[in-house]
């Protein structure tokens, strides 16, 4: 147990970590919700390589590099629901000290990482909307790679985001590399009930 809090960073212009920002009850909700979500899949990309995390799409569907309404399958994709949307507008207001009552994030991807998880450094831009993404970690800790909008190499800035963390990143950092090179096995709270680390990124379409 932690003496003193951990405080929130600004780790770039526009990019905000923001400690403990879920309480206890709220992580557990989400990871009620994160069960009931049905399609977890690795996404297959296009060099034929396939992704370690698996992956379930509320609003629209990602796939490399597009979004759908329709699963691979035919199926239609997860809605996304109301209370996610209010949830992220809670978030970004908290992260930028500002009213976020015009932010309609209509897309979620939801990551689920087991101890050998890793996400390689990309960008989202694959939204037509520049607005800012919404990350929410529960589970494992995680090192959480933050990078420049030029490549995937040095400068970046590593963070470790536990369970109940917020990451918001927008404005001049809305287009930084980012990427998870490790998760920490065995770090989450055992009260949560979940082995792993779930990430939630909440974004605007613009579709």
């Amino acid at each position: 147990m932690e003496l003193l809090p951990r405080p929130r960073r600004e780790i770039a212009p526009g990019a905000v970590h923001v400690p403990d920002w879920l309480t206890v009850q709220e992580q557990r909700d989400l990871v009620t919700a994160c069960r009931g979500w049905r399609g977890y899949r690795s996404t297959r990309l296009p060099n034929g390589g396939v992704m370690s995390v698996r992956t379930v799409c509320l609003g629209w569907q990602w796939r490399p590099y597009r979004y759908d309404r329709l699963r691979e399958d035919g199926s239609p994709v997860e809605p996304f629901p109301d209370w996610l949307a209010d949830l992220g507008r809670r978030a970004l207001a908290d992260a930028y000290g500002r009213p976020a009552e015009d932010y309609e994030p209509d897309v979620a991807l939801v990551n689920y990482y087991d101890a050998t998880s890793k996400m390689g450094m990309h960008q989202d831009k694959d939204e037509h909307s520049t607005e800012p993404v919404v990350s929410l970690s529960l589970g494992d800790t995680c090192v959480f790679r933050f990078g420049n909008t030029e490549h995937r190499n040095r400068p970046y800035t590593d963070v470790e985001l536990r369970s109940g963390d917020l990451f918001v990143f927008g404005g001049p950092s809305r287009l930084a590399f980012h990427g998870v090179p490790k998760t920490l096995p065995g770090t989450a709270d055992p009260d949560l009930g979940l082995t792993g680390r779930l990430n939630l990124t909440l974004r605007v379409s613009g579709r």
